[in-house]
């Protein structure tokens, strides 16, 4: 095979839907298993959550992914480009921050900089002083690392991934020791980047910033995917929950308990929380409004509460436990 099909080979290959695709990926160390059979497409240019438990097999997946450990099972690419077979040419356009951002403390900003950009292509010592300032640290750049704080150490991590001009970043765990100011910077930051093109792929266990932060998830549990796709998507699956304010709890609890509604009813001072099955119709709503007003019950606020990423999380992974 020439060199000019090789590359045209390699063009095409490049040219697929997915940032990062896998099947059957597995990695074992002694009889634990870490990643257990890891099915996982996630789109190009979007903000892509992989979320799970501490000890979930979150960062041990990504550490696959950038060769930094080999694979026992299974297939990956990242960008189109097979890894490792292409390893070269995939990671040239991958910028990675795996556990946390490590630097020469008794160096400046730019100096961590300028010495990774020495590492790679000429153009990316041009790209520090732009990825200084995306990151909101030009006015921080010339200060010693060692004085930086954990916020900024993260920003800085990103900037460095930013002189390689990269089109997929994998971040781990990058809201970890924000303040919630610094979580909000991150997620600003993370957004710009995706809408600039770029797919982003950020490891986590805080729910509530993932849902703010990104446009698709995959959750694992001990090693394995067990959903992903669309946030939206996802929680469309979610149980329906209401919450109703009423006159007499007691006697609207047994009221609709004698339907059929296969309804989870928890009676409170003020009301009840009723919990119903995904998928259930919304004239079911209107039906419970119509028992408890010719039930002769006062009702005071019926509310459909919108299900969170957090709360459908624990749905599912409550249910693969009791499986």
């Amino acid at each position: 095979m020439t060199s000019t099909t090789l590359e045209a080979d390699r063009s095409a290959e490049a040219e697929g839907q997915w940032a990062v695709e896998t099947h059957g990926l597995t990695k074992r160390f002694g009889q634990n298993v870490a990643v257990n059979g890891v099915e996982l497409l996630v789109p190009r240019g979007c903000a892509f959550g992989y979320l799970g438990p501490n000890g979930a097999g979150k960062t041990t997946l990504i550490r696959v992914l950038l060769g930094l450990t080999h694979a026992d099972a299974g297939t990956m690419s990242l960008l189109g480009h097979q890894v490792p077979r292409h390893r070269d040419l995939a990671l040239a356009r991958v910028g990675a921050i795996v556990d946390e951002p490590r630097f020469h403390a008794h160096l400046t900003g730019r100096e961590n900089l300028e010495v990774l950009a020495s590492a790679r292509e000429r153009a990316a010592r041009g790209r520090i002083g732009p990825s200084l300032e995306r990151v909101g640290l030009s006015h921080r750049a010339d200060d010693k690392v060692a004085k930086y704080s954990m916020g900024m150490r993260q920003r800085l991590g990103v900037a460095a991934c930013l002189i390689g001009d990269p089109q997929l970043l994998i971040l781990d765990e990058p809201m970890n020791g924000l303040d919630p100011a610094g979580m909000q910077d991150m997620r600003e930051m993370i957004q710009s980047l995706v809408a600039e093109g770029r797919t982003v792929v950020l490891s986590s266990h805080l729910l509530d910033e993932v849902e703010r932060t990104c446009d698709a998830v995959a959750i694992v549990d001990r090693g394995s995917v067990i959903r992903q796709g669309p946030i939206s998507e996802l929680l469309a699956g979610a149980s329906l929950t209401l919450r109703i304010e009423c006159s007499e709890p007691d006697r609207a609890r047994a009221l609709l308990e004698g339907t059929t509604f296969e309804a989870q009813i928890e009676v409170a001072s003020d009301g009840l929380g009723i919990t119903l099955p995904a998928g259930t119709s919304r004239e079911v709503i209107a039906e419970v409004a119509r028992l408890l007003v010719e039930g002769a019950i006062s009702l005071y606020r019926l509310e459909e509460i919108q299900a969170s990423l957090e709360s459908w999380f624990l749905q599912v992974t409550s249910r693969l436990g009791d499986e």
